[in-house]
């Protein structure tokens, strides 16, 4: 009996959306699309909420790149917004708070100190570093002049380890000194959280954007439907529906969950979202707000920031708590923890799936790493420029 597709695509998230319209649009490819969720879109879903606001239901996701294939390709799908995405860190100040520009920049030390001194060590850092470098807290803390090494401690106590520790869980002892040493003081009044040269939201929504990504002939969409239900490795065989399938099969599930965890379930983060609807415009200053010192969740995001949605008199916002994803129904798994020990059970798994011919694992959980969408975006082009030579 012939095979109804060319190809298999699992998850309608921006690895599997880019990558079934490449396959059908260039390669003129039958692609069947399998995703678990009711809806396409992956994390990056939005809707509207029931007071009319459009909130992301798996966390903010803006939009920005300074590779212009991605940017090009996706402008196909959606006009944008033109938003530049700032962030500020609020912090405990005395009898206040203060919030502070993230990353910490010039702003955020004239935020800090008071003026004659703000003004002394911004002269120093310029001196020593040069304007509009991203200097990290290591190559402060080896300054031979304790002012200098005075503010990489500020920043990191202030900005960065209580908020690792609420992310991933972690005591400072825990915590990776090379991830500390990273951490930027950007020597700059540039307060966006990105440089990216290409930045923006699509104006009408992710949704409508996966949707007509997906809009081809030559692609049929199925969701609220779990793939390793239909698919089956069974032996050298891949199996779909019960008859053998011969043609390409892009892969964007959980590594793990592809050979039922048989070596053990790899590590991750989940997230816990609280919405609140408000009766005010705006709830808070900025689109996000970072919790970098107190308070059980890490950050509040406000979405008609990013959105540019007018409502007046409602707004939505959404604090987001971290902990430690277990597998329980229900839960998502959000953030690979990398280390070696977790790299090497997921070589396992990739060794299990390199055994199969034409099958490719793509995307975030499959390949158990972090991408922005726009990285897994050129990711998916990459692999179809390789699939369709």
């Amino acid at each position: 009996m012939e095979q109804r597709f060319d190809c298999l695509v699992i998850g309608a998230g921006m690895a599997g959306a880019v990558s079934a319209r490449e396959l059908a649009e260039r390669g003129g490819k039958r692609v069947l699309v399998l995703e678990r969720r009711e809806h396409v879109g992956g994390n990056a879903y939005d809707c509207f909420d029931k007071a009319g606001v459009l909130i992301h239901k798996y966390g903010p996701h803006i939009f920005h790149t300074s590779n212009k294939r991605v940017f090009d390709y996706l402008s196909r799908f959606t006009p944008w917004l033109n938003y530049q995405h700032h962030v500020v860190a609020n912090i405990p100040e005395g009898e206040g708070r203060l919030e502070l520009p993230v990353p910490f920049n010039l702003i955020s030390l004239r935020t800090v100190f008071p003026p004659e001194q703000a003004a002394a060590l911004e002269q120093k850092l310029l001196d020593t570093y040069g304007a509009e470098r991203k200097v990290t807290i290591l190559e402060l803390r080896e300054s031979e002049d304790p002012e200098i090494r005075a503010l990489a401690d500020y920043v990191y106590e202030h900005v960065f380890v209580r908020y690792t520790m609420k992310q991933w869980g972690q005591t400072p002892e825990e915590i990776d000194p090379a991830t500390t040493a990273r951490v930027p003081v950007f020597l700059s009044e540039d307060c966006r959280y990105f440089q990216d040269e290409y930045q923006g939201m699509p104006r009408e929504g992710y949704t409508p954007m996966f949707q007509r990504l997906l809009d081809h002939p030559d692609i049929t969409v199925e969701t609220g439907t779990d793939a390793l239900e239909r698919m089956k490795l069974d032996g050298d065989r891949i199996l779909l529906d019960g008859e053998p399938f011969t043609g390409t099969v892009i892969y964007t599930g959980a590594a793990d969950e592809l050979f039922a965890c048989k070596y053990g379930r790899l590590p991750y983060r989940t997230l816990d979202f609280v919405f609140e609807t408000k009766p005010v415009d705006h709830w808070q200053s900025h689109g996000t707000v970072n919790y970098t010192v107190d308070q059980d969740y890490t950050r509040i995001t406000e979405f008609k920031y990013l959105t540019g949605q007018e409502l007046p008199g409602v707004t939505t916002i959404m604090k987001e708590y971290s902990r430690a994803y277990t597998g329980e129904a229900g839960e998502i798994p959000y953030y690979a923890i990398i280390n070696e020990a977790n790299n090497a059970l997921y070589a396992r798994y990739k060794a299990e799936a390199d055994q199969y011919a034409d099958f490719h694992l793509l995307g975030r959980l499959a390949e158990y790493k972090y991408y922005n969408m726009d990285a897994i975006a050129a990711r998916a082009l990459e692999l179809c420029d390789e699939l369709l030579k």
